[in-house]
């Protein structure tokens, strides 16, 4: 696809260095969330229903059983081992470094992605994934920030504003941790200029990696509810694709982009539609990136 010809991607970025195809496998370890069991909040994000991003039964095996049934039909010989679902940091340090372990000790794995909350990383785990990544292993610490506006962060529930980001990421960054952090373009009573906004201070405070996501309307989230009463509205296709390209072309080429959209299936998929389908609107970022400039280009017009 010559999307991958006009970004950064992870793909890229690790064949680079690995000299071979390094493939992601995202595990369930069963992990909670602080803004779920009241620690920071009730309710979890109000866009949040884990099922529609993750198996449901995959926290039934062993993260070890998890990597290997997921290695089947991959084309490649290493992999990074991907703690995706809720708050990946969140229990104590012995408990996180078993768990770690055991994804790290099984065959081919060559790293950890580590997804969690900003406000969900003590100094004590950020020592944990330094120490790992001093001992030779790829390790990104991956925040879902979303957006770094406070009134949007509380209109959607996160517990957390964006001081909380930026404390994290000083600290990962004085361990000389990767950062790849999430943001939700679309999100209710922001506007597309928010979402450039809310780039410009990820990258001014600096990031390694970034992942874009169109917001998601899901059944079970409280958005579900929002979404039904017509409270809110689900971006188009279109305004997604002028967003994300103009965010990936204001993004330097030395950022690694490890997505640049999302999808989620149906029947847990309640909107948009074209987040069923993942090919049409990469095509069309493509497109765009293709006639306009690619990754890093509105830096070089300036």
């Amino acid at each position: 696809m010559q999307l991958y010809e006009h970004i950064n991607g992870l793909g890229r970025d690790l064949k680079s260095r690995f000299g071979e195809k390094v493939h992601k496998l995202t595990i369930n370890a069963s992990f909670t969330c602080p803004n779920r069991d009241g620690t920071s909040g009730l309710g979890g994000c109000t866009f949040c229903n884990n099922a529609s991003f993750s198996s449901k039964t995959g926290s039934q095996l062993s993260i070890r059983e998890q990597l290997e049934n997921s290695k089947p039909g991959m084309r490649a010989k290493r992999y990074l081992a991907y703690f995706q679902t809720y708050t990946n940091t969140y229990a104590e340090v012995e408990e996180l470094r078993r768990l770690y372990e055991e994804a790290l000790t099984t065959t081919d794995i060559v790293g950890l992605c580590v997804g969690t909350r900003p406000d969900c990383v003590p100094d004590a785990t950020l020592d944990l994934l330094a120490e790992y990544q001093q001992q030779g292993y790829e390790v990104w610490l991956e925040l879902g920030l979303q957006s770094s506006f406070d009134k949007t962060l509380d209109l959607i529930n996160r517990g957390h504003h964006f001081d909380a980001y930026v404390d994290a990421v000083t600290r990962a960054h004085q361990r000389g941790l990767k950062i790849c952090t999430h943001l939700i373009i679309g999100l209710p009573g922001e506007e597309p200029t928010d979402s450039l906004i809310t780039l410009d201070r990820v990258l001014d405070l600096g990031c390694e990696g970034l992942k874009l996501h169109p917001l998601h309307i899901v059944r079970g989230s409280q958005m579900a509810r929002q979404w039904k009463h017509g409270e809110i509205q689900a971006i188009a296709q279109q305004d997604y694709v002028d967003v994300a390209a103009r965010m990936i072309q204001q993004t330097p080429w030395d950022v690694v982009m490890h997505r640049v959209s999302a999808t989620a299936r149906k029947p847990t998929l309640l909107a948009p539609d074209w987040c069923d389908d993942r090919w049409p609107v990469l095509n069309q970022i493509a497109q765009r990136l293709v006639a306009e400039g690619g990754q890093g280009s509105s830096l070089l017009r300036c």
